[in-house]
């Protein structure tokens, strides 16, 4: 009984540890940020460094590429005061070959869920802006899930009027370590083993 509790609590385990891989991390400034009822949209925003790509370290430029996006609709809240948006649209990140940062799409997916457009008010009055979301999608022909996004606005004592130029945005891909699928299959097959031999004894 104490083994089958142990491979039990293994399983459970490995989905966790089959995405506790190494991580890319890619930050973007400016561009512009355009929002209506029907979703945002950032354009003309350039990636400015990207860390960990193919397990390599940071690497900084002032044009390494570029970072767009579109979302769902707005499904509640406003525009101004914050609110949410509806998953799917697109993202994209690319490189344009500066700095060791390979030149074509780097990462392409889609929100899977609810886009959070927050804001916050400043102790010196000025209004800061978040937008949060998670993705799916490829990132450098491997499937990536979990991934995170976070873009700063600040529209200093104004509101978001429906378009703003953005402060920084950041785009982090979980990497899962490779064999880490293979291993969840060997565990989970282990345990249904250990599994009938119990029913059958």
């Amino acid at each position: 009984m104490k083994k089958l509790l142990l491979l039990a609590v293994l399983a459970l385990a490995l989905p966790t540890a089959m995405f506790a891989g190494s991580g890319i991390d890619y930050t973007n400034s400016g561009g512009t940020l355009t929002g209506s009822s029907s979703g945002m949209s950032l354009s003309g925003s350039t990636l400015i460094a990207v860390n960990g790509l193919n397990g390599g370290g940071l690497i900084t430029g002032n044009n390494l590429g570029s970072v767009s996006f579109t979302t769902g609709a707005l499904i509640s809240g406003s525009l101004q005061m914050g609110g949410t948006f509806a998953g799917g649209g697109s993202f994209t990140i690319t490189g344009n070959g500066s700095n060791g940062v390979p030149s074509g799409t780097l990462f392409t997916g889609t929100f899977d869920g609810p886009v959070t457009w927050t804001l916050y008010t400043l102790a010196n009055g000025t209004h800061n802006y978040t937008l949060v979301g998670t993705l799916s999608g490829t990132n450098e022909g491997a499937s990536s899930v979990g991934v995170t996004v976070q873009l700063t606005i600040n529209t200093g004592k104004g509101y978001f009027n429906g378009t703003t130029t953005i402060s920084s945005g950041d785009t982090t891909v979980v990497v899962p370590e490779p064999g880490s699928l293979s291993l969840l299959g060997t565990g989970l097959i282990g345990l249904a083993g250990v599994v009938r031999r119990k029913l059958k004894s």
